[in-house]
């Protein structure tokens, strides 16, 4: 029997610079040094080839296999096919079948969809176990109804070969990577004193006093682009706070830019809401502010002995983070090894 892990992503990602696909890209490679195969579902978005696949495709690709051990890579953007594959992989499994939660759609789309809450909350109850972000993820689902067993990532790990970012001179520097067409707050950033450089695609014509857009480019190449002192996590269309839907999900999980940033070697500053903001703080690797509006101040007051420690923090943990040693503990912890 062997150990697996079931995967896909939408079609239209893989060939992108989207760096969507990166977190289960990198799970993948890190659980295959485990032991791990990966079964790449390549699952169809259209509805007709949905129904073929279910139909044909799904009996013949469990059929005559045995699995010790799964992990589902979730969300599979399909409630229909991803109850249908845990079904069939169930049949087969028989150690654990655990679920790997990537994003809580119903926090992070689907907010107040009652029907698509209670798919939701089915489809990780039919699990042995889930392995979710932070403590924060893992109340609110137990909350809504969830009672398996939890295990915590803490953060997700980034496979990154780039050179670390080991300068120590400080310069007041923030860099952020991200969609920029859904980073409004970007446009209202000011700056006197200290300067921001925008990564990404689809930037606005224009940006403010301070604030520079320095191109797109692949998940795999952008680590040796960012040469800033910080890198800045937020969301939404305020200064103020983290806003909209996509804001308040940053109260409850763990955006990949920040392992982005750290991999890079780089700290970080992060809303002071945010799930995130608690396992910066714990680990001294960056700063969480209340208001984007306080950077120069908040940047004005590090001084060269106070960054040089979150910067060697930030190095340290940068080599657990591309050594996989996150997911790997909680695979081993959420198996009972």
């Amino acid at each position: 029997m062997e150990n697996v892990i079931l995967y896909s992503v939408l079609r239209s990602l893989r060939a992108k610079n989207d760096a969507g696909p990166k977190a289960k890209t990198d799970i993948n490679e890190f659980l295959t040094e485990e032991g791990f195969k990966v079964m790449d579902l390549d699952l169809p978005e259209k509805r007709l080839e949905k129904f073929l696949f279910v139909h044909l495709k799904l009996k013949r690709l469990f059929k005559g296999r045995q699995f010790d051990n799964v992990i589902l890579q979730y969300p599979f953007y399909s409630v229909f096919l991803t109850k249908k594959i845990i079904e069939n992989a169930k049949k087969v499994t028989h150690g654990k079948f655990l679920i790997m939660v990537h994003d809580v759609e119903t926090l992070r789309v689907y907010d107040g969809n009652k029907q698509f809450e209670k798919d939701e909350m089915e489809i990780f109850n039919s699990a042995d176990g889930l392995i979710v972000h932070n403590s924060k993820m893992s109340e609110w689902l137990k909350q809504h109804g969830v009672t398996v067993p939890i295990t915590i990532l803490g953060i997700f790990d980034y496979r990154n070969d780039c050179p670390k970012n080991d300068r120590f001179e400080y310069q007041k520097s923030i860099c952020f990577a991200g969609n920029l067409e859904k980073s409004t707050f970007l446009k209202k950033v000011k700056l006197n004193n200290a300067k921001l450089d925008v990564y990404g695609p689809s930037p606005a014509q224009e940006y403010q006093k301070g604030v520079t857009y320095c191109g797109v480019y692949t998940p795999d190449d952008l680590p040796n682009h960012l040469n800033e002192n910080f890198g800045l996590i937020w969301d939404g269309d305020e200064m103020s706070a983290c806003t909209g839907v996509f804001g308040n999900y940053m109260r409850y999980n763990a955006p990949h830019k920040t392992s982005l940033y750290l991999s890079s070697g780089i700290p970080v500053i992060i809303w002071k809401e945010a799930a995130m903001a608690e396992f910066v703080s714990e680990n001294e690797v960056g700063i969480a502010i209340e208001n984007l509006n306080d950077l120069d101040n908040v940047l004005q007051k590090v001084d060269d002995a106070g960054y040089k420690k979150m910067k060697s923090n930030a190095l340290n943990l940068a080599e657990r983070l591309r050594r996989g040693s996150y997911v790997k503990e909680a695979v081993r912890k959420a198996l009972g090894d």
